[in-house]
């Protein structure tokens, strides 16, 4: 699944439409992980496109008419792409701008979403329930010991909590967990306030690098532009099972947690 800078990238690359019209709104399947409404293709057309901003793992792309949710699900991705581009066999929707570019979201397992969320969307009931962004301020050391006092679930899990914070999922996890040297599996009320400042860094460090490297290809993802992420390529532990530590040479192992693979090195990682 697409992870947080996997949607920051992608909205990136869809920012040169800013300040465009809507022409059309092509449904070619409404049937998502949502159904896409289908009042969209009246709401929209004529409608510039004023704003795109990312809450999570969500996109707010917001128009003189009010707002939609974008989310990629499991395998779906928003392509910028010309006029003349024929759909293929897993490409849903589409917005026609008149510059002559489209906007089309290609998702195979249909899990991603188009959602109307009007003029206020921060209201909409998937938006109004995350946490604070993890590269904002307000996310420190300090306020996330404090969040995490009464929580006995392990840290891996609740660090993907997107009530607590959002946008760190499983591969960024695993991965800010190894550069903080925390063990994924150690309860969260047992983290020091030394030990919460190190993660915080890492989780922002981590995603700062994944920004920079264009996010995660590893089946699905290429940004809107169509070019894959590389940052794949910087894994210490994620995917890397039976693999050398790239610190210590012990082999990585795994485990599931939370219904996810885990990546760690129990050398670096102590419980």
């Amino acid at each position: 699944m697409p992870e947080l800078p996997e949607v920051e990238v992608t909205r990136r690359g869809l920012m040169p439409l800013l300040g465009q019209a809507v022409a059309q709104v092509i449904v070619r399947q409404p049937s998502m992980r949502w159904p896409i409404p289908d009042h969209l293709h009246s709401t929209l057309v004529g409608n510039k496109l004023l704003e795109l901003n990312r809450r999570g793992k969500y996109i707010i792309a917001r128009f003189e008419s009010g707002s939609l949710i974008l989310h990629l699900g499991m395998s779906g991705r928003l392509c910028l792409l010309e006029h003349d581009i024929q759909p293929e066999k897993h490409d849903h929707f589409d917005i026609h701008f008149t510059d002559g570019r489209v906007m089309r979201l290609r998702d195979p397992r249909r899990f991603g979403a188009v959602l109307w969320a009007g003029l206020e969307p921060a209201a909409h009931a998937l938006l109004s329930v995350l946490g604070p962004e993890p590269l904002d301020d307000i996310f420190t050391g300090a306020w996330l010991h404090s969040q995490i006092r009464s929580r006995t679930s392990c840290i891996k899990n609740v660090i993907m909590d997107s009530h607590l914070v959002v946008g760190v999922g499983n591969i960024y996890a695993s991965e800010s967990l190894f550069r903080a040297r925390i063990h994924p599996e150690k309860p969260a009320n047992k983290l020091t306030l030394v030990e919460c400042d190190r993660l915080v860094v890492e989780v922002k460090a981590t995603l700062r690098d994944a920004l920079q490297a264009g996010g995660s290809s590893l089946r699905d993802f290429f940004g809107a532009d169509g070019n894959p992420g590389y940052f794949q390529q910087e894994y210490f532990v994620y995917g890397r099972t039976g693999q050398p530590c790239k610190i210590c040479a012990a082999p990585i192992l795994s485990v599931r947690l939370g219904q996810r693979s885990t990546f760690y090195c129990q050398h670096c990682q102590k419980k």
